[in-house]
């Protein structure tokens, strides 16, 4: 691989894309990142006071390393791409996303087995509006579900997408057009979970940067239209054991699931409430996660039940694997991944005990009454009264999550909506 610059990326606490551009010559020494990067929010507003960051400890370096193994070719000229090793004096960031699910990889392989994940996106394209501003869906007029071609595609974004991650190593297992118009699902090929995450990780930086350079738009943020479906980040989990077999399989034990299958289960749904801000971090999220929508909203699982959390598909063997849905497509899949993991091996050794499979529709009918939080503020307020998935997750992860995200929803109940002007100014 021939190159003159390495892209060396990191993930921050929102998700962002953090790095430098190295020369080829010097790279591999890697480099400096500031740790209060930390601190920010979208909007760039520092909060001194965020746990970790030491914004007001004269805002020191991090640092940020990398295997010269694992670079990878870069979806630019001549540059090659690295995911980053985040540290500050030696150690890994306790509240670093990829640090935090390296950690919660770790604590399966302690139990002996290997987590791997298949990841799916859904995602929108996006064209300016010309009229109002802003973006708007792009216009398909021949849109159908499960379309190919222009007539899901008729800027050839997708195809760009699929040929750039074919020819970089980001290997996209399969492609469709979801239900409502302009709307993608995009799935990567399982792997071992650190690679995987790396992959979806990458892939989105590409997949935006490439609709960035023809003019448009691709976002995977959970309800970004009124009236249309929202999109989610869904993480299908198996586990193998030393000599490389589907652990969750099992063709004696029922629906062909192991007994460590049906504990994963137990752990996802025990923890629902509490991982729901972790995996649903932004208040747009909560627009998404509707009843009677087929959207994860019930702590509930099901064999082929695209209306609940937890969809088992129909693949046995080698192919078992459990598809949880909850996650927003806006989520950082590094913390997502973390949640579901610690959330399933906390199921394992507390020995919980699955409940049945959902046999209702999921959308007059259900066999439960446990759901996701309502709101933002009410998702913290459950992850903070989840002490085991806390006390896993690691505290310094959690105090850091729950400042930001606090001061993030504390914003958005002080923010005046153009809704509340459209549907009150008139009138009072």
């Amino acid at each position: 691989m021939d190159f003159d610059r390495v892209r060396l990326l990191w993930p921050d606490h929102l998700g962002l894309a953090r790095g430098k551009y190295l020369p080829a010559a010097t790279a591999e020494a890697g480099t400096a990142h500031c740790l209060a990067l930390f601190a920010l929010d979208y909007d760039r507003e520092m909060d001194v006071e965020a746990p970790g960051p030491r914004v007001l400890q004269g805002l020191p370096d991090l640092d940020a390393t990398f295997d010269p193994d694992t670079l990878r070719a870069g979806w630019e000229p001549d540059t090659a791409v690295a995911v980053a090793d985040i540290s500050f004096e030696g150690e890994d960031l306790p509240f670093g996303p990829r640090p935090a699910a390296k950690r919660a990889i770790q604590a399966w392989r302690d139990l002996g087995w290997e987590p791997k994940l298949g990841i799916e996106l859904e995602a929108y394209v996006m064209e300016p509006d010309p009229d109002g501003g802003g973006w708007r869906r792009v216009e398909t007029p021949g849109h159908y579900v499960y379309a190919t071609g222009p007539a899901g595609d008729p800027t050839g974004l997708i195809d760009e997408v699929m040929a750039t991650a074919d020819r970089v190593g980001l290997p996209l297992e399969s492609v469709n057009t979801e239900y409502d118009a302009g709307q993608f699902e995009l799935t990567l090929r399982y792997d071992d979970a650190l690679r995987a995450l790396d992959d979806a990780f990458l892939f989105k930086v590409m997949a935006r940067e490439l609709a960035m350079r023809r003019g448009l738009m691709l976002t995977f943020l959970g309800k970004p239209i009124n009236g249309a479906g929202g999109s989610g980040l869904h993480l299908n989990l198996s586990l193998s054991d030393d000599d490389g077999t589907n652990a969750m399989a099992d063709p004696d034990g029922q629906h062909g699931l192991s007994d460590l299958a049906r504990q994963c289960l137990a752990g996802m749904l025990a923890h629902h409430e509490g991982m729901t801000a972790l995996c649903c971090p932004t208040v747009n999220a909560y627009k998404r996660i509707r009843p009677a929508e087929f959207i994860p909203y019930w702590a509930n699982w099901g064999l082929d039940h695209r209306g609940t959390t937890i969809r088992v598909p129909p693949h046995r063997g080698a192919a078992t694997r459990l598809e949880h849905r909850l996650s927003d497509g806006a989520a950082n899949p590094y913390t997502a991944a973390a949640a579901v993991l610690h959330a399933a091996r906390l199921g394992v050794v507390d020995d919980l005990e699955c409940p049945d499979a959902e046999t209702g529709n999921c959308l007059d009918e259900v066999n439960t009454d446990r759901h996701v939080p309502e709101s933002l503020g009410e998702a913290l307020e459950a992850l903070q009264a989840d002490t085991a998935l806390c006390d896993a997750m690691g505290d310094g992860f959690i105090d850091h999550f729950v400042h930001l995200k606090t001061t993030e929803w504390k914003k958005f109940m002080t923010h005046v909506t153009d809704w509340e002007l459209d549907h009150y100014l008139p009138f009072h």
